[in-house]
């Protein structure tokens, strides 16, 4: 099961970096109007929501730089432009942190979980219940952003 909740999750993110393919930074941190967030922010989203249920509540460290945990975590919002750099790190982040996430599933690495309630209500108690959530959590981030880019595409 683990195997297809994964391969799930490479397919969401191509579908997410896909339907931004060919925008500007700029309509990628274009907040539209009456929405609190960007395209961009989303995909910064995921990724650290991933790394936050996956590896943080397995009392592991998660794979990213603080500094972007803090950016793009639940509750944050926008801040400014996005460089090159950064947008760079998480084109590239989104799909090699799914197959880091493989090999230390594989490695035995996710031994305990911390049980965690999500803002969906849905308690989480172990990794495979994270992972098979997020993959939930990111196809409704994929539906947001469909809307999203028809307002600033």
């Amino acid at each position: 099961m683990i195997q297809n909740d994964l391969q799930l999750l490479r397919v969401t993110r191509e579908n997410i970096l896909g339907l931004v393919k060919g925008l500007s930074l700029e309509q990628l941190d274009s907040i539209p109007e009456g929405l609190n967030n960007s395209l961009i922010w989303n995909i910064g989203h995921v990724i650290v929501t991933q790394q936050l249920l996956v590896y943080k509540l397995s009392g592991l460290d998660p794979l990213m730089p603080e500094a972007l945990i803090e950016k793009y975590r639940k509750g944050s919002k926008p801040d400014g432009a996005t460089g090159t750099d950064e947008w760079e790190y998480l084109q590239e982040a989104a799909f090699s942190l799914i197959e880091q996430t493989e090999a230390d599933y594989h490695a035995g690495k996710f031994s305990s979980y911390i049980p965690y309630t999500t803002s969906y209500r849905v308690e989480l108690t172990s990794v495979e219940q994270a992972i098979g959530f997020n993959n939930m959590h990111e196809s409704m981030h994929l539906g947001n952003m469909l809307v999203m880019k028809k307002l600033v595409g």
